[in-house]
């Protein structure tokens, strides 16, 4: 049996709902993608393990693929380091990269996940969209709502929520 070759690309995975009265293999799955608040983004790739999550979210979480702008915007202005320093150019050199946009290059090729960079926090705090959510967080994607995939949408999401 053959398998098939996928090629890699970056997800961006964004809290859009509470957790409250969530069934506990969601909370767990969220916990797991260090998605413990409303607003907070993480960068995985689309490997199966990573689809089957987000099966499991779908209702609590909006992603997409992001351009290297926005990875990069990201970037610049909401990646903390430990201890809840910025992430600087300084940085990013020591730890093999000429700048921020070699990095988010990386990334968006899926040569380095940014979940696995050393003394790098894995998720990204962001602000609520400026002018708020167009629909109900309750709704997917395609039915008029926040939630479920939204493909390249998500740059235009990510962009007022930096």
């Amino acid at each position: 049996m053959a398998q098939k070759t996928v090629e890699c690309k970056p997800l961006v995975v964004v809290k859009v709902r509470g957790t409250v009265s969530a069934q506990r293999e969601a909370r767990e799955t969220l916990d797991l993608l260090y998605l413990g608040h409303t607003n907070h983004a993480v960068i995985i790739d689309n490997r199966p393990s990573y689809k089957g999550m987000l099966q499991r979210i779908n209702s609590y979480v909006t992603y997409g693929e992001p351009t290297k702008e926005t990875v990069v915007m990201m970037l610049q202005k909401r990646a903390r380091l430990e201890g809840d320093k910025k992430l600087t150019e300084e940085f990013v050199q020591k730890i093999g990269y000429k700048s921020i946009d070699d990095l988010a290059e990386a990334i968006i090729s899926c040569k380095v996940q940014f979940s696995k960079l050393p003394g790098v926090q894995a998720r990204f705090r962001l602000h609520p969209p400026s002018k708020g959510y167009k629909g109900k967080t309750k709704k997917g994607y395609n039915a008029g709502g926040e939630a479920g995939y939204r493909g390249e949408a998500i740059n235009k999401l990510v962009q007022r929520m930096v």
